[in-house]
């Protein structure tokens, strides 16, 4: 589905038209993919619309350009302070927000500071990532055939476009085999992540997520459902997880600002648990979302609009 037009797209400072936020064919990350994103979410509460997380995901962003010897040329507020903005002049309520940092157009070679950095926010009406009924009914996945790539190779905590390769072969590889989701396991065979998502499972009421060490992005929803979990008394578990726990816990969800918290019902055609949603999984959503639809935020994780 194309994406619905705004009115403006904030670029380098300026806002500007959605038809003029173009770029030239050989800029540096058209061809070597050297690019930093974050996806970001706005929900509209009852205390009116509020962005999640904000100032984590621009902070983030500013960390994925410093692995690759790179410095964002705007502060955190100065992100924070336009997005708000944009929002504002495209009066968009529920949505999602793409700011993107990428090397533009000067020199051509793999060597890429000499190349300026060319920094963006766009936001547009987005819906449910995996479609409408998944928050409800939950999603079917598979374990793909790709692994994720090892440590040492790219670093997946950099949250740059050119991981994304991996992940589109996990997605298309499962959607064409009639899944909605593709689950990866590390190089050392055990569970990483989805080709976007963070994932969590439930085992005897405790609830089990990827290390750092397994090729994972460190994901803010993550962050998210481990501190609510705290809150609600679960206990939360970091460790490395085999492949046949995916088959043998009694709940499994993934994580992430597109997905949100979305269960899985079946890996493998093997359905989880009881193959609906499962009850700790729901108390973890009801919490999330009720943070979100409320605008009562105990965690200060909400930017208000107005």
């Amino acid at each position: 589905m194309p994406l619905p037009k705004t009115d403006v797209i904030w670029r380098n400072g300026e806002f500007i038209k959605w038809e003029d936020a173009t770029t030239h064919i050989l800029s540096h990350a058209i061809h070597y993919g050297t690019s930093w994103f974050e996806g970001i979410r706005a929900y509209e509460t009852k205390k009116g619309v509020a962005v999640l997380r904000l100032r984590e995901h621009m902070s983030r962003l500013g960390q994925s350009l410093k692995i690759y010897h790179s410095t964002l040329p705007f502060t955190t507020d100065e992100l924070c302070d336009a997005t708000i903005e944009l929002l504002k002049r495209n009066n968009l309520k529920s949505c999602y927000i793409r700011p993107i940092v990428f090397r533009g157009y000067n020199e051509l070679g793999v060597y890429p500071l000499n190349c300026p950095l060319e920094v963006a926010i766009a936001a547009w009406e987005w819906g449910k990532y995996l479609g409408a009924s998944a928050l409800e009914e939950g999603v079917e996945v598979c374990v793909s055939s790709w692994n994720r790539i090892a440590p040492n190779t790219l670093p997946t905590i950099s949250k740059a476009g050119g991981n994304y390769m991996n992940a589109q072969l996990i997605r298309i590889e499962a959607n064409n085999n009639g899944y909605d989701e593709g689950i990866a396991l590390s190089t050392n065979g055990y569970v990483s992540e989805g080709s976007g998502e963070n994932i969590f499972l439930v085992h005897d009421n405790k609830l089990y997520t990827t290390p750092m060490s397994a090729s994972i992005l460190p994901g803010i929803t993550r962050n998210s459902v481990v501190r609510i979990a705290a809150e609600l008394g679960i206990d939360v578990v970091e460790t490395q997880i085999p492949r046949a726990m995916l088959y043998t816990c009694d709940e499994l969800f993934f994580t992430g600002t597109a997905v949100e918290i979305t269960p899985v019902r079946t890996v493998d055609r093997i359905p989880v648990g009881e193959g609906t949603v499962g009850p700790i999984t729901k108390q973890i959503q009801d919490r999330f979302f009720g943070i979100l639809t409320t605008g009562d935020d105990p965690f200060d994780w909400l930017t208000f609009v107005d």
